[in-house]
């Protein structure tokens, strides 16, 4: 069986209990913190059996959030359902659900620390 290509995404923020809470609330899930002596993460839930990536979200000195080039896109059922629960929470809808043919559906939306980030789901 052929491994996605991605296995880690970091997103930095500025404010991580911000961010936390933004990230939790959008996706049902509940984040841990990984202990580190030089910088701040909290994994999103990791299943190590799974398919798929995993990340955190990092706080680290030199490393500010926003205006940057990379775009982790979360799977959803509905990519609707999450914009609008990003929109609640802080964030800010970029595009609304559009079509990307027979590959479903993507929605951008920036977070608390003006991240862009994708939604993709097939229906």
């Amino acid at each position: 069986m052929m491994n996605n290509q991605v296995g880690w995404f970091e997103i930095y923020v500025q404010d991580v209990s911000r961010a936390k809470t933004f990230y939790e609330n959008v996706f049902s899930v509940k984040l841990d913190e990984l202990k580190s002596p030089d910088l701040e993460m909290w994994a999103f839930p990791i299943n190590e059996e799974g398919p798929g990536a995993s990340g955190a979200l990092v706080k680290i000195e030199g490393c500010p959030s926003g205006g940057n080039s990379t775009i982790v896109y979360f799977i959803c059922d509905d990519c609707s359902i999450e914009g609008n629960k990003a929109s609640v929470h802080g964030g800010e809808i970029f595009k609304e659900k559009f079509s990307i043919g027979e590959h479903g559906y993507i929605s951008l939306v920036t977070d608390t620390e003006g991240n862009m980030i994708g939604l993709h789901s097939m229906k």
